[in-house]
This record gives C-alpha cells, structure tokens and sequence, in this order.
C-alpha cells in the first residue's frame, strides 16, 4: 500500500493518534515467532571464458538470468517477452563485481545487483517479485533405497558429512543455496528414531510436529524418497503457510537432479503465495524499520523525525506498535545498501543483528585466486539469517510478504549531557 495514501507522517499526527499510540505502549505482547531472511538473493558467481568485454557481458547475463529465477520464485521468467534485452543491458544493474581465476587457469565473475534496480526490472517484464523474507522449512526426508530407509540429517549448517544421507543433504543444501530457498533438515540425533521414520514415510504429523518443536522453522515437509528402475521420486506434504496439504511428488534420474526440481517446485509454491505482483512494485521502494526500546511517544517522535532527515529517505509512516516495538515503514530513493549506511551514522539507531546460518553444499572453489580488477568486490553469499522474533504470526506474516529485508534497530537515546537532563 503507498505510504502517501495510507501511512501519516509522524509531525501531522493527530492528539488521537498519540493517545491510541499510548494505548498500544501497554498492549501485552504474544510469544514471539521465527522469521527468516535470506542474504546473497542479488549475488551470484558464474564461470566466464576470459576477462574480454564480450565474455564479460556474457557474464553478468547469466548471473542476471540466475538471479531473475531466484527473486520471480520461477523458471519461467526467463522465457518473458523482453528479458533478452534486459539481460543484454545486466551491467546497467551492477552494483560491483570481482573477476577471480583459479591456478588452473579458468576464470569466474563474482557480482553482486541492486535488489531495487531487479525488483523494478521485473517489475517492467510484468513478473512477480519475492522478497528477501523468506519461510524457513524444516525438510524430514525418508530415503528408501535397496530395502533400507534412512532420515536426513542435518550438522545445524545443512550438511550431513557422511555416506549416502550426506549425498542427499548436500543436494538439498546446493539446490537451496541456487534459489534462495532456506531449508533446514532435523538434528542428527533423530537419525535411529525408527517410529519417526515410519511416520515421515506414512506422512503421519503427529509425531513429527513435536520432534520439530525445539527446531525452528516454519513451515513443516515430510517427504518420501524412493527409486524405482533407474528413476529417483519424491513425494511430499507441507505443514503449515497455508500451502497446500495434499502431496505432490517430482521425479528425476539422479539424486542431484531431484533435488533440483524438489527444491525448484517449493520455490514457485512460496513464490506464488508471497510474491507481490508487478503492479504493486512502485515507483519508490519500501521497507520496514522496527525499532525496540521505544518507551514514549517522545521517544516515537524523535526517531521518526531522524529517519525524515535521512537524505535516502522520502517519506516515513508508523504502521504498528507493540508494546516497545514500533514498525516504521519507510519510503525510500536509491538502493537499500545506501539507506542502511546512512542509517548507521546515526548511532542512537543500534543494529539488532539475527543469527547466520550459511547453505552449505560441498564443492570445490579455486586453490588460488588473484583479483583482475580493482573494483568493489562481491563474494556469492548463501546464508539464511534468523532475524529478531517478530511480535505475532501477523508481523511475521508481514514480513514475508514485504519485498526487502526487514531492517532491526534498537533505539537508544543520546546520553543526557551536563547536569540540567538536555539532550
């Protein structure tokens, strides 16, 4: 929704604002919930032939190309009327770039793209757009091969580092990293529970749902595994995000591949219940700023009018307050990178930082590496962050259908300087 049309600034706020703003600062707050946002959407690391313009140009197309498939949730973006010149005009989108060669010889661009600058060109190809806040889900796979079931584990960073599970998970865990998907798999020590298996290959919730009560997630996939022939299938159900709970399967011929189109079709599921359509793109992007610790209408109208004197920022409006959460959304010009730097000079605003997890997948990078240019450089990340508990399923649910990363603050006033209280 525009913030012009539905989101007051704060200074024309009327006296029954405030007074239903100190209404909400006694509001009892509900148990938090997890929420997920994932890093390195815009980022991306291809192999090119050479450090030529053309082999350059190539380069940022398919790293364009990659990242179009992450942000549209789909495929199919790349079949668009007008991407071809889109991609053909990728440099236009940079934000910085690294070309790295291995001592062998062979040569990869690591590049980074403006998220505003991608959401808008999609936005023209009229495609979706999915935000960086993304469900996290908890993946129980059974695996059934020659007689013998197993579950895949998880190390707490995607991986299991032995026999075939390993395989399985490190398959999962690279399918994931390439669509942005964040996918977490249970613990080791619920790898011999063979009532629990039993139940992932019955797809029976029960007993899953409380296994996964101390795993955070939040959205559940119980999935079978079987080959049959020289054909790998997998079959599954969601619990939870409102997704469909009725199964659906995928088939493909190696493990590789199937978790490719596993982890593809999950994609185009979330992407379709929480891409925004082209249309609501806007000209000026938005992005949500909470902020904790604020305990005063005082204290609401200070950090407000901070934001206004931003020179990235156009307009702010308060959406929700909680208790000693206060959600501004803010209405900005340029890229977020250059919004949160300018945030950062203003030292009352602290940055409440999530826990990183990375999407491991074991394959190699090269033993050397020497930087062709000189420029800023840009490493492809893979990394979910468990950002701070939103209030409620509505904040959180917010926050996944918001196109940017949701920006946490903890707002600190300035000391009191001398002795007569000024600030």
């Amino acid at each position: 929704m525009p913030v012009s049309d539905q989101i007051p600034v704060f200074k024309r706020l009327p006296v029954l604002c405030l007074a239903a703003f100190c209404a909400f600062m006694l509001a009892i707050v509900p148990a938090p919930a997890a929420a997920v946002t994932v890093s390195g959407l815009y980022s991306v690391d291809v192999p090119v032939s050479g450090s030529g313009r053309n082999a350059l140009a190539q380069g940022y197309a398919d790293g364009l190309s990659r990242v179009f498939v992450r942000i549209s949730g789909t495929r199919e973006v790349l079949a668009l009327e007008g991407v071809q010149d889109l991609l053909a005009d990728a440099e236009s989108l940079l934000l910085s770039y690294q070309l790295l060669r291995s001592n062998t010889g062979s040569s990869r661009l690591r590049m980074s793209f403006g998220a505003v600058g991608v959401n808008r060109a999609l936005a023209s190809l009229d495609a979706p757009v999915w935000g960086a806040n993304r469900p996290l889900t908890l993946a129980w796979v059974a695996v059934e091969d020659r007689g013998v079931r197993k579950l895949v584990t998880g190390d707490g960073e995607g991986l299991d580092n032995g026999g075939d599970t390993g395989v399985w998970s490190s398959a999962f865990a690279r399918a994931a990293r390439e669509r942005g998907l964040p996918v977490a798999l249970p613990p080791k020590e619920f790898g011999g529970n063979r009532e629990l298996l039993s139940d992932i290959w019955g797809q029976f919730t029960g007993r899953v749902l409380k296994s996964s009560e101390g795993v955070e997630h939040d959205v559940l996939a119980l999935v079978r595994v079987s080959r049959s022939g020289g054909q790998w299938r997998a079959g599954w159900v969601f619990e939870g995000a409102k997704l469909n709970s009725s199964e659906e399967s995928v088939s493909a011929d190696t493990r590789e591949a199937l978790a490719e189109v596993l982890v593809d079709r999950w994609a185009e599921l979330y992407a379709n219940r929480y891409a925004v359509a082209a249309g609501e793109v806007g000209d000026l992007p938005q992005v949500d700023i909470v902020l904790r610790g604020v305990t005063s209408v005082s204290d609401y109208g200070k950090a407000s009018q901070a934001l206004e004197g931003l020179t990235p920022i156009v307009k702010v409006g308060a959406s929700r307050v909680k208790g000693e959460q206060l959600t501004l959304r803010v209405a900005f010009s340029g890229e977020l990178d250059q919004l949160r730097e300018y945030v950062a000079l203003d030292s009352r605003f602290v940055p409440v930082e999530g826990e990183v997890r990375e999407m491991k997948a074991a394959e190699p990078r090269p033993e050397t590496v020497s930087q062709e240019d000189a420029g800023a450089t840009s490493s492809e990340q893979s990394v979910f962050t468990y950002q701070p508990s939103p209030v409620d399923e509505e904040d959180a649910e917010q926050a996944f259908e918001s196109l940017y990363q949701v920006l946490y603050y903890r707002w600190q006033p300035a000391p009191v300087i001398g002795s007569d209280g000024a600030q």
